[in-house]
């Protein structure tokens, strides 16, 4: 059996009169991917900030390679350490890269900060030829990069550090169609070639049958829905499960009927009807 990289046990945090995430659980072993699926509001991206450590949790417990993270660490060279357990990926790279710095420079300061001392020159073209861009990028500033090419600096940054878990959020959301599937593509070359895990945060149903073994459904900060890709997205059996599915536009989508499906199951579901936050996934 994997070893089990992350696991997120009870978690919660409220935002004034608002839970944002309600009593969530699930588990991630090496080399898997598990996708966190919901619409705006859902709790998904607030879970992932609680997993990478830019949000705390009000309460629950978070294990990376059976280490907590839900205390505050002290010193440098720990908080260093945790930093690389946990890597993210954001949706625009564009607001994640300096505008001044140009690729290997990024590259190399990231790696100084991290790995100080080393010689970091061929680290840097492992990075660059791992993510598919050339020699002809090194020097080239975010501005100057297609919206691809940014991606994939910010994958390198984020792959530099050797991180256990990459954590994506919506991370192809703003590229081309043409442009995802090459990015999801190299992802998944990625996690064959490293054996590292992604939580692949997204509303897009499409995204999540392409690279993700599992899959967690949430609504209204609790999960819903927990399972095998195949099996949540081919037989589901949570009504918020199915409007996801059907909300997804293809010939013969009737937009109103939508709309009369989603406010009846705002009157009628609520998140009482989950699985109370405990999701079977054991990726």
């Amino acid at each position: 059996m994997a070893e089990t990289v992350l696991h997120v046990n009870g978690v919660h945090r409220r935002y004034g009169s608002v839970q944002a995430v309600d009593d969530v659980s699930f588990s991630l072993a090496r080399g898997g991917s598990l996708g966190i699926v919901g619409e705006s509001g859902s709790g998904k991206t607030t879970t992932a900030r609680i997993v990478v450590g830019l949000e705390s949790a009000d309460s629950g417990q978070i294990r990376v390679r059976g280490t907590g993270r839900t205390g505050r660490v002290r010193g440098r060279v720990a908080r260093l350490a945790r930093a690389r357990e946990v890597q993210m990926v954001f949706q625009d790279p564009f607001l994640s890269l300096d505008p001044r710095v140009g690729v290997e420079a990024a590259l190399r300061e990231t790696l100084r900060l991290h790995f100080p001392g080393a010689d970091h020159a061929r680290r840097i073209a492992e990075l660059l030829d791992q993510v598919g861009l050339g020699t002809r990028t090194r020097d080239a500033l975010p501005r100057q990069l297609s919206g691809g090419q940014r991606q994939r600096v910010a994958i390198a940054r984020a792959l530099a550090v050797e991180p256990a878990i990459l954590v994506l959020d919506e991370a192809v959301a703003a590229l081309d169609v043409s442009v995802q599937a090459q990015i999801l593509n190299l992802l998944a070359d990625i996690r064959a070639q490293t054996g590292i895990g992604y939580l692949f945060i997204t509303h897009d149903l499409g995204v999540v049958r392409c690279v993700t073994d599992d899959v967690i459904v949430m609504r209204q900060g609790r999960i819903v829905e927990a399972g095998s890709t195949e099996q949540v997205l081919s037989a589901p059996q949570h009504p918020y499960t199915r409007l996801l599915l059907e909300s997804v536009p293809r010939p013969g989508w009737d937009p109103h009927a939508i709309a009369a499906a989603r406010r009846a199951l705002h009157h009628t579901a609520s998140p009482s009807d989950s699985t109370n936050g405990q999701s079977t996934v054991h990726n």
